[in-house]
């Protein structure tokens, strides 16, 4: 990461860029539930932490959102639990350490809530994701399958 990049944590939905970063990762995800999903991280400062990365005052270049988790978290021995929720960055500014800094600025704020570990998980088919954890010192734990039962 350049030295003139920044990390600034999100205290309002209107965080510049947080919500075209949220597009860029989730572009199936319709821009109201993005906002309502924002709304709620900013109500709830206690449980959630997103911060928007900047190469300059007005260019957004990547952004994490985690959450404090106190149900138990899979692959996880303690409580609260720090949970990365989503991480992007822009495609020009990969490979440059940022996501590192990113998942630092999350680990600082979950170390003050608590936390001594940080969770994440992927889709079994994300190998991209699998190697970007392990590259952010992420370990795994294991592998579920997820199933369901209507119950009509």
């Amino acid at each position: 990461m350049q030295p003139s990049n920044t990390i600034e944590a999100c205290s309002t939905v209107e965080q510049p860029g947080w919500l075209n970063l949220r597009q860029a990762l989730w572009p199936d995800c319709p821009c109201d539930e993005h906002l309502t999903e924002m709304a709620g991280f900013i109500a709830d400062p206690g449980r959630y932490a997103q911060f928007v990365a900047y190469a300059s005052a007005s260019l957004p270049i990547g952004f994490v959102e985690a959450s404090l988790r106190i149900d138990y978290v899979n692959g996880t021995d303690t409580s609260p639990v720090v949970f990365l929720e989503g991480i992007y960055v822009a495609p020009g500014f990969r490979r440059q350490g940022l996501a590192a800094q990113l998942v630092a600025a999350v680990a600082t704020w979950a170390r003050s809530r608590g936390c001594s570990e940080f969770a994440s998980d992927a889709p079994l088919d994300n190998e991209l994701s699998h190697a970007v954890h392990l590259a952010l010192g992420f370990t795994e734990t294991e592998r579920v399958v997820y199933f369901r039962k209507p119950l009509g």
